[in-house]
């Protein structure tokens, strides 16, 4: 009798956490096939908790690839890609189902009974993890797993102007871009991201919550979004609306704090829009005071590594 595995990404996810899972389920089907971590009875398959954003959509469209299925509980075993974190698992998570965690942030809370295959390294993107994961197993990579990689790592590193991107990222990138048959990595890169500055046809909401992750900062509850723009001005007009919605939604939601960043990849800064029970602990954790409820961070491009670790230190001196 076939039994399923599913590879999955985080909630709300971003164009890495979904070409990772089609990726990884790839390899863990190579990887099958050599007698490696699974029975040959097992069924891969990648999913999603949420829809492909206009990025990610262009990505799949672009190297030919169907979407990851949407996620639902009809499985036997569950990989994680690009989280640890209880807070963007699946709801259903039960650790004794856990095959696989391959991941570049920090370690979450997930746990499970027993060992499992589980990689976590501090380089810019899940998709980087993966590629040395196909030469570490000596296996082939086709040029559509080549583009996904190579486009999660754009994505993540937002074209290499992020905090977060390494060396190892860029040089990666470069292997991956001749397998992928791509000449100008930064011109695929800016492309991938105009795709995803276009919000216009988003309501306020949706643009908040497009690539938008939960954290418990010392029992606050603490939600971050970011919009990553090819040019701020193209979002100025809808500030008051954006603030809006971040203070109902924090009224529905029980949050202690929402950022939202507003990210201009080539002023290479995130403006960040901020509503909160104690606005000091903002202020406190980036030496800056805001003005209506916002303030500019130059600089910033990493949520992860630029604002999360400075706020986590904030609200543990509370």
């Amino acid at each position: 009798m076939t039994k399923k595995v599913y590879v999955v990404g985080h909630k709300n996810p971003d164009t890495d956490s979904i070409c990772s899972a089609i990726v990884f389920a790839r390899l863990l089907e190579k990887l099958k096939d050599q007698g490696l971590f699974l029975d040959k009875d097992y069924e891969i398959v990648p999913c999603a908790q949420g829809k492909p954003n206009p990025e990610t959509e262009f990505v799949l469209e672009r190297f030919n690839v169907e979407p990851p299925k949407d996620y639902d509980q009809d499985y036997d075993l569950l990989a994680l890609v690009d989280h640890s974190d209880l807070t963007q698992a699946p709801d259903d998570l039960d650790g004794s189902k856990l095959l696989a965690v391959v991941d570049h942030h920090k370690i979450g809370d997930v746990t499970t009974p027993g060992p499992i295959l589980f990689v976590s390294m501090p380089l810019g993107s899940t998709g980087t993890v993966l590629k040395l994961l196909y030469d570490l197993f000596n296996v082939s990579i086709d040029r559509e797993e080549a583009g996904l990689m190579l486009a999660s790592i754009l994505s993540d590193t937002v074209v290499f102007r992020s905090a977060t991107t390494t060396d190892l990222d860029k040089e990666i990138a470069k292997d991956l871009a001749k397998i992928a048959n791509i000449d100008d990595i930064e011109a695929f890169g800016i492309e991938m991201k105009k795709k995803l500055s276009d919000v216009s046809g988003l309501s306020a909401r949706e643009i908040i919550l497009r690539d938008f992750k939960d954290f418990d900062m010392s029992g606050h509850k603490v939600g971050i979004g970011q919009v990553e723009l090819v040019d701020l001005s193209d979002i100025e007009p809808r500030i008051d609306e954006l603030l809006e919605e971040l203070r109902t939604l924090k009224q529905d939601q029980g949050y202690h704090t929402i950022v939202l960043l507003l990210t201009d990849i080539i002023k290479q800064g995130s403006l960040a829009l901020v509503v909160s029970d104690d606005e000091s602990i903002f202020e406190k954790a980036f030496g800056k005071s805001l003005e209506d409820n916002r303030v500019w961070l130059d600089g910033v491009m990493s949520r992860k590594k630029q604002v999360v670790p400075p706020l986590q230190k904030a609200f543990e001196k509370l």
